[in-house]
């Protein structure tokens, strides 16, 4: 049977009532929430045939970024496209079931094509908007990310239910592509009016790294915890927003205070809270500063991700965590692992490992070993196409750090104050990193400039 959703489109549903917790899925999804999977199993306990919805926990699944998880996806793919044949399902959610199919083969990059173009036939399907801007998210594709969204924006009417979480997506994509002012309006705005949209709230926090207004992030985030409170471990990731703006501050305790009692809360394996913790444990060693034995259980945990090779994203974290907890026997094994995948040049993790991720692992490598001048020309490899890997300009970061503290302790000024203003540039502002790179720069030229100084040479003759 043909019911209606809450966006006014037909979805074919066996059950009606998975109707209402499929309703529920779609905003909890919209807004991070927690009780995602709960909705969602209610939904397919009420109907399993359900073709759209099956394709959506295919989709969730992969997303994920985990190795045991892409045959929870093709199961979900195989029953969703069953289910299509048995009962045929809309255009619209054909889209879907096909989108999972080609993640499944391993081209997320022509599933977000297609996704994209349904959307515009299909403009106020919100679900639909944000998995296309999820997929263009993991795929480091921040003009595609914003252009998608602006394609179908002013079908979003004020009494749209999803208005506001589209106008957090809205403000990120602004922010990943430099329109910083516009995007803290529609960040702001989203919040407004959807008090849960976590996204909207961490695109204006954001804009305030961006842009060097850590005292302003920090007052953002720290009146509005509601806003994130009913997350899923997307809530661990705003809790390192608000780090990452105290470490700008040199609040060092209260950034391991924060690791501690919140980034680093559940201890999860997922890729997305190893990353954000050893993205933070490596910004602070970068300060200077001594994290303790912080890294032996990241390592621990990212042992037993060598082969997953879903998300180069991920590997790359896994392979910060190996290095510095000095497991270089698992590190090997991974880089080894990615040099396989990235020969295979089938399907785009193994192109995006060819063109970035084999040279950033290799970079990592060299900077723990101290080869510092290695270092930096296998992270400069990287660095042109970098943004492939997924993730945000924030979270990316990291390597642009290591990659100017490569050229500095490899001796190197010149390419690192080029770094330094190319990475202002894109921030718009200086933060304390740059400012401090910046002095050191200052200070190594200065002293190439008395060494090659003629007059202040020793007469020897």
């Amino acid at each position: 049977m043909r019911m209606t959703d809450q966006f006014g489109y037909d979805v074919t549903l066996s059950n009606a009532a998975a109707l209402e917790p499929w309703n529920k899925t779609i905003i909890a999804f919209l807004a991070h929430g927690a009780h995602t999977p709960v909705h969602l199993t209610a939904t397919l306990n009420a109907a399993p045939d359900f073709a759209m919805a099956q394709a959506s926990r295919g989709l969730f699944n992969l997303l994920l970024g985990r190795k045991e998880l892409v045959s929870v996806a093709q199961d979900a793919l195989s029953i969703a496209e069953k289910s299509s044949l048995e009962t045929p399902v809309t255009a619209r959610e054909a889209a879907y079931i096909k989108g999972l199919r080609l993640w499944c083969e391993g081209w997320p990059s022509r599933a977000a094509d297609l996704m994209d173009a349904a959307l515009k036939e299909w403009p106020e399907d919100a679900l639909l908007l944000k998995l296309v801007h999820a997929l263009r998210f993991v795929l480091g594709q921040g003009v595609e990310m914003r252009r998608s969204i602006e394609a179908v924006f002013d079908a979003y009417s004020e009494q749209h239910v999803a208005l506001g979480y589209i106008k957090g997506c809205y403000a990120f994509s602004l922010e990943e592509t430099g329109d910083y002012k516009l995007a803290e309006t529609h960040g702001r705005q989203a919040v407004e009016l959807r008090p849960d949209d976590a996204w909207g709230l961490h695109a204006v926090a954001h804009v305030y790294d961006m842009c060097g207004e850590s005292d302003t992030g920090i007052r953002w985030l720290d009146t509005q915890p509601q806003s994130w409170s009913h997350c899923n471990n997307f809530g661990f990731h705003v809790w390192w927003h608000l780090a990452l703006m105290h470490l700008d501050k040199g609040n060092v305790d209260r950034v391991l205070e924060l690791y501690d009692d919140k980034i680093r809360k559940e201890r999860s394996d997922d890729y997305r809270d190893i990353s954000n913790a050893a993205s933070m444990l490596m910004r602070l060693e970068l300060e200077g500063i001594n994290v303790g034995g912080r890294w032996e259980e990241l390592a621990n945990l990212s042992s037993n991700r060598i082969d997953d090779g879903c998300n180069v994203f991920a590997d790359l974290h896994y392979m910060m965590s190996l290095l510095q907890g000095n497991r270089w026997r698992e590190a090997e094994s991974m880089v080894a692992r990615m040099r396989e995948t990235a020969s295979a040049l089938s399907g785009d993790i193994s192109l995006i490992t060819n063109n970035s991720g084999v040279a950033a692992a290799e970079g990592l490598s060299e900077f723990r070993k101290g080869n510092y001048f290695s270092a930096l020309k296998h992270l400069q490899q990287a660095r042109p196409n970098l943004n492939e890997i997924g993730g945000s300009h924030a979270q990316r970061d990291v390597f642009e750090r290591l990659t100017i503290e490569a050229a500095l302790r490899a001796g190197m000024p010149e390419d690192a104050q080029r770094m330094i203003t190319e990475r202002t540039t894109l921030r718009s502002a200086p933060d304390a990193f740059a400012k401090v790179r910046a002095q050191q720069v200052e200070k190594m030229t200065a002293a190439a400039t008395v060494m090659q100084n003629e007059a202040l040479r020793a007469n020897l003759g």
